[in-house]
């Protein structure tokens, strides 16, 4: 069986009545009833009319707020992504990418405790949380942050 071998029921599809074009055209008001609006060419309601109830989209709440130009969205790292790498290795953006830890390099990278680091980095990314940043200088590691780098200078 293929699809072109498929057929609808018999009896199942109708033609369409074909109104309003003249003389053995089901005459007169051409099956519309008689004056009205929905007699009318264009007439009815349109779309989304509930009869006079507020329609379901002036009902929903309108969007407020407003998105902040100057925020910075941060690509998160956890620790257990910083164990793809041997001990005693560098951790900048480009190696993250190269690793396939993230495949963007268009946000800055931030440093989440997630997991646990069990080798000796020495990671140069733009942001750590505060335990992320424990955890990477209690397993020997150092950090350098690439976006406040006044931080890192005065966190040692």
């Amino acid at each position: 069986m293929n699809l072109s071998d498929l057929k609808a029921a018999p009896g199942s599809r109708h033609r369409k009545k074909r109104v309003g074009r003249g003389h053995g055209c089901h005459v007169k008001t051409a099956c519309r009833g008689s004056n009205g609006q929905n007699a009318r060419s264009g007439g009815g309601k349109g779309p989304g009319f509930e009869g006079g109830q507020t329609p379901w989209y002036r009902r929903l709440p309108k969007y407020r707020g407003f998105n902040n130009p100057n925020k910075v969205y941060f690509q998160l790292v956890s620790l257990d992504d910083l164990e793809r790498f041997e001990n005693g290795e560098t951790v900048t953006p480009e190696a993250l990418i190269e690793r396939g830890v993230s495949s963007r390099s268009n946000r800055p990278f931030k440093v989440v405790a997630n997991g646990r680091l069990t080798k000796k980095l020495s990671v140069k990314l733009h942001g750590f949380t505060q335990a992320a940043r424990a955890a990477i200088e209690q397993a020997g590691g150092d950090v350098e942050d690439l976006m406040h780098p006044a931080d890192t200078a005065a966190a040692e």
